[in-house]
């Protein structure tokens, strides 16, 4: 290769240097001009907020935008034709109709024509009443046993421990006859309402007739015992009584007006009156215990209302007769068949020996 310096100079000349400066100055500015937008993207980037930044508290503080505040526009100066201040203010059914209305009959109308416009009613605060609780519902056995029948107010039900108590709960205080008689019942029973609604009905139907043929009236019920949470006769570990269900009643005696007492296990009260009462008990409840069933009741009767497999009845309660009036003082004489005493004292004495071994 010939490279001479004359060859050189021939090959690239001043000129062409001339003519590219102007271009090569160009490249540089578009170069510098592309740097700077290069690094204002990136500080942008570096500066760019993350949806954690207001969580750690890094975000940076950016200068607010100066706020600039614009022209308020004052409104506009009122037209000569508009109507004045106090003719606006006059309802439009005053005012004349307007030059051509399309409705002239309207406006044509006095303005007493039109009807009245109805002023809404004036709203009152409602009041705040205390909200009252709904009465219970009455049972259907409730409401049949009145006044007229028995005294026997509602008490709260009982919900006892092992199963005692029971709900729709009374106390029986008195039975009203038919004639308004009351017979009382002392102390006061607390029994189930259909409990208390078969005592006064064997009390008004069957036992105040009866006490009317013997001559009295009655006027009472002794009662021995009603609701008491204990098993059956008191004893420990029995079967809940129908006593702790508020469905027995033990009947000790009926009281008369005349002042005497009709006890039910007296063997001196007629056996006839003792035998209708056991036969009204045991036609009205489902047991009846009396004397003979146990030596628990040999004092009083014991009438329940328990339910059993096949409606089972239990009517235990024997009738005793009554004792002798009078009881033989002396023994009977000696029949004459009997040997003379002295013989019968010698077979003693030989009958003693043999007995000794002699």
């Amino acid at each position: 290769m010939n490279c001479s310096a004359e060859k050189a100079s021939r090959k690239w000349s001043d000129g062409a240097f001339r003519r590219a400066r102007p271009a090569m100055v160009t490249v540089a500015v578009a170069a510098l001009w592309l740097g700077m937008q290069v690094g204002s993207a990136e500080a942008a980037r570096r500066h760019a907020v993350f949806p954690w930044d207001d969580l750690f508290g890094v975000r940076p503080h950016r200068p607010h935008a100066t706020v600039r505040r614009a022209a308020v526009p004052l409104p506009k100066p009122r037209p000569a034709e508009a109507p004045a201040a106090a003719d606006a203010k006059q309802p439009a059914s005053e005012t004349p109709a307007a030059a051509g209305s399309t409705r002239p009959a309207e406006a044509a109308k006095p303005a007493e024509a039109k009807p009245a416009e109805a002023k809404p009613a004036e709203t009152k605060p409602a009041e705040t009443r205390p909200a009252t609780t709904a009465a219970p519902q009455l049972s259907a056995c409730r409401q049949a046993l009145t006044e007229a029948i028995a005294i026997a107010p509602s008490i709260p039900d009982i919900h006892g421990a092992g199963g005692c108590g029971g709900e729709d709960l009374v106390r029986l205080e008195a039975i009203v006859l038919p004639d308004q008689h009351k017979v009382t019942v002392t102390p006061a029973a607390i029994l189930r309402c259909k409990m208390a609604a078969a005592i006064a009905d064997w009390v008004r139907s069957d036992i105040a007739p009866l006490a009317q043929e013997s001559g009295s009236a009655i006027t009472g019920l002794d009662n021995f015992d009603s609701f008491e949470c204990r098993g059956r006769n008191r004893v420990a570990g029995a079967p809940l009584s129908e006593h702790g269900r508020a469905n027995a009643l033990d009947v000790r005696a009926f009281r008369l007006a005349s002042g005497k007492s009709i006890s039910l296990t007296d063997r001196n009260v007629p056996r006839a009156l003792r035998e209708t009462v056991l036969h009204s008990a045991c036609a009205r409840f489902s047991t009846v215990l009396g004397p003979g069933s146990d030596w628990y009741h040999e004092d009083h009767i014991h009438l329940d209302l328990m339910e059993r497999h096949n409606n089972y009845r239990i009517c235990q309660w024997n009738v005793y007769d009554p004792l002798p009036q009078v009881a033989p003082l002396l023994p009977a004489e000696r029949p004459e068949e009997a040997p003379p005493r002295e013989v019968a004292k010698k077979d003693d004495e030989a009958k003693g020996k043999k007995e000794n071994g002699e």
